[in-house]
């Protein structure tokens, strides 16, 4: 029985040995001190340590639910893709139906100008 479970404990038994290997490693050759470049703003513009009750723009949420949606489009159809020519064409007519959704709503955001940035 126990010889079943001795790919996965050896499995584990490397994985740890790694981990704990690159943290000393780290910790060894790394630098001392962090770089100026990580504690400046980065992605979203704001100063890294500040109140974290400060407003901002809700253009940051609209570019994140867009992300989204185009993130699950593409979840959607990759695994469509692989069997497109198993399911024939009423799995084509949804496809088509579900790009059309998503290009409407897309359009309709940059109509919006929910995009556009000052």
């Amino acid at each position: 029985m126990l010889s079943e479970y001795f790919p996965v404990l050896l499995f584990l038994g490397v994985a740890a040995v790694i981990g704990v290997a690159l943290l000393i490693l780290g910790n060894l050759f790394g630098p001392k001190k962090p770089a100026a470049e990580k504690f400046e703003a980065y992605e979203c513009g704001f100063e890294a340590f500040e109140d974290a009750r400060m407003r901002f723009d809700v253009r940051y949420y609209l570019v994140a639910i867009l992300f989204i949606i185009f993130d699950l489009e593409v979840a959607f159809l990759i695994p469509w893709a692989v069997v497109f020519e198993d399911v024939g064409m009423p799995a084509l007519v949804a496809m088509g139906i579900f790009l059309l959704i998503l290009a409407i709503g897309f359009i309709y955001e940059w109509k919006k100008g929910a995009l556009e940035w000052e």
